[in-house]
C-alpha cells in the first residue's frame, strides 16, 4: 500500500514537473502507421444521453474502421479513470482517447501514458493547462468551445428577459472543464447587464436527478428566481420537474436555458418549457479516428480540434428534433 501511495505521489510530482518544464513537441510519443490499431477509450461516465451518444459514436467508428477498442467507464470516479488508463497502458494499446472527468486529477494518467510511449488524445473535456499542454504532453484536445457555449446561453437568456433576471445556476461536475468554462462564458457575458443577477449557483453534477434535487433546494431558498441556467440539458430537465413540483410554469414563471442539444431538451423547447439550448456535439467518433490517422501520418495536429455546435430554440427545434440524440 505504501509503495502504491509513493508511486502515485511520484507520478503526480512528475506530472507537475513536466507540465511546467520546457519540453518540446518532439517529446510526444509517436504512432506508427498501420492498418489496424488497438485503441483505448477511457470514458468518464455513462449516466446521461450525451455520454451514451458519445460512446456509441466511438464504438461505431472503431468497428467501421476495424480497430480494436478497449473501452472503460469510470462511473463518475476520477480515481477509477486513472486506474482505467493505467490498465490500458498495461495492455499495450497504441493510443488512448481520454474524456477526463476533472482537470487536475487526470494529469498523472496523461503523464503515465506519455512516459510509456503511448499518445493521448483528450475528448470533450480538457486538463489543467498549467500542468500539461497539447503538443507536448498529449496530442490534442478535441471538443467544443465551452466558454462560447456559456456566452451564447447568457446572450439568449438576456435577450428573452430584457436584461432583468434573478438566476439560479446549475453547475456541472465540480472541477471539470465544461463546468468551469460554461460558468465563465455565461457570467462574463451577463456582467455587462446589471439587471442579470445570479442569486445561487450549485453543482448538479451534470445529472438529471441531482439537478432536480439541487433546483428544488435553491428554489425554496430563492422563490423569487425568474430564470435557471443549467450547464447541461439533463440538469435542465430535472429543474423543469422541480419547477412543476413547486407549482411554477417553466417557460413562463421561470425561463430555462441550457447546453447540449438533446432530444428531451428540444421537446421541452417545443412544449414551451425551455427557451433554448446550445448544442454540444457528442458524435466524436469520426473526428477522433480521423485525428489518429493524421497523427500516424506525421501531420502536425493543432492543439485544439474544435467541434462546431449549433443553437436550438423555438425557431428550429421542431425541424431538427429528429436528428437529436
Amino acid at each position: 500500500m505504501l509503495r502504491r501511495t509513493f508511486l502515485a505521489l511520484a507520478t503526480g510530482v512528475a506530472a507537475i514537473g513536466l507540465g511546467l518544464g520546457g519540453a518540446s513537441a518532439q517529446d510526444l510519443p509517436k504512432l506508427k502507421q498501420k492498418e489496424k490499431y488497438k485503441v483505448g477509450f477511457a470514458q468518464t461516465e455513462s449516466n446521461n444521453p450525451w455520454r451514451i451518444a458519445q460512446t456509441e459514436s466511438m464504438k461505431a467508428e472503431a468497428a467501421k474502421l476495424g480497430h480494436q477498442l478497449v473501452y472503460t467507464d469510470a462511473a463518475g470516479s476520477a480515481a477509477k479513470q486513472v486506474a482505467d488508463v493505467n490498465s490500458m497502458i498495461a495492455q499495450g494499446v497504441d493510443l488512448i482517447f481520454l474524456a477526463p472527468r476533472e482537470e487536475k486529477p487526470l494529469i498523472p494518467a496523461v503523464m503515465a501514458a506519455k512516459k510509456a510511449g503511448i499518445p493521448v488524445v483528450l475528448l470533450d473535456r480538457n486538463v489543467d493547462q498549467s500542468l500539461a499542454k497539447a503538443g507536448r504532453d498529449y496530442v490534442t484536445f478535441i471538443g467544443s468551445d465551452f466558454v462560447d457555449e456559456g456566452k451564447r446561453a447568457g446572450e439568449a437568456l438576456t435577450k428573452a428577459v430584457n436584461g432583468n433576471a434573478k438566476i439560479i445556476q446549475l453547475e456541472g461536475t465540480t472541477g471539470s472543464s465544461p463546468a468551469n468554462d460554461r460558468r465563465k462564458g455565461f457570467e462574463d457575458y451577463i456582467k455587462a447587464h446589471p439587471g442579470m443577477k445570479v442569486v445561487a449557483s450549485q453543482s448538479g453534477d451534470f445529472a438529471r436527478d441531482k439537478g432536480r434535487q439541487v433546483a428544488e433546494t435553491l428554489l425554496q431558498a430563492h422563490p423569487d428566481a425568474t430564470a435557471i441556467y443549467a450547464h447541461n440539458d439533463e440538469m435542465a430537465i430535472g429543474a423543469i420537474a422541480a419547477l412543476e413540483a413547486a407549482g411554477k410554469k417553466p417557460g413562463k414563471d421561470v425561463i430555462v436555458v441550457s447546453v447540449d442539444g438533446t432530444r428531451d431538451a428540444l421537446q421541452a423547447i417545443i412544449d414551451g418549457k425551455m427557451l433554448a439550448t446550445v448544442a454540444c456535439n457528442p458524435k466524436f467518433g469520426p473526428k477522433a479516428f480521423e485525428t489518429l490517422a493524421r497523427y500516424a501520418k506525421g501531420e502536425k495536429i493543432e492543439p485544439w480540434v474544435i467541434n462546431t455546435d449549433r443553437f436550438f430554440d423555438k425557431s428550429n427545434a421542431t425541424q431538427l428534433i429528429a436528428d437529436a440524440y
